[in-house]
């Protein structure tokens, strides 16, 4: 089992040769999403940046969580968590 995630999921090797598979046999531009401008929305509405300071055992403790539960960055892990505390699924 190798350790590639995307978006929190673990991804396989047999998965990784669909999609090269399916990338060397080419796309059809017309079908994909126009490009957007900008960070992709997180929950409803634009994203207000909040500063916090967090001490190394709060970030050691964090980030064996998220990896535990395959969240693969410390923002995400931070909005699972403020999530849980507030019960906000």
């Amino acid at each position: 089992m190798s350790g590639r995630f995307l978006h929190g999921q673990h991804i396989d090797d047999e998965q990784i040769e669909a999609w090269a598979a399916e990338a060397e046999a080419g796309y059809d531009l017309a079908k994909l999403p126009k490009p957007r401008r900008g960070r992709p929305p997180k929950g409803c509405g634009p994203g207000i940046v909040v500063p916090v300071r967090l001490d190394q055992e709060t970030i050691d403790a964090l980030s064996k969580r998220a990896e535990s539960e395959g969240i693969v960055n410390r923002s995400d892990a931070v909005r699972a968590a403020i999530k849980a505390w507030i019960n906000v699924a």
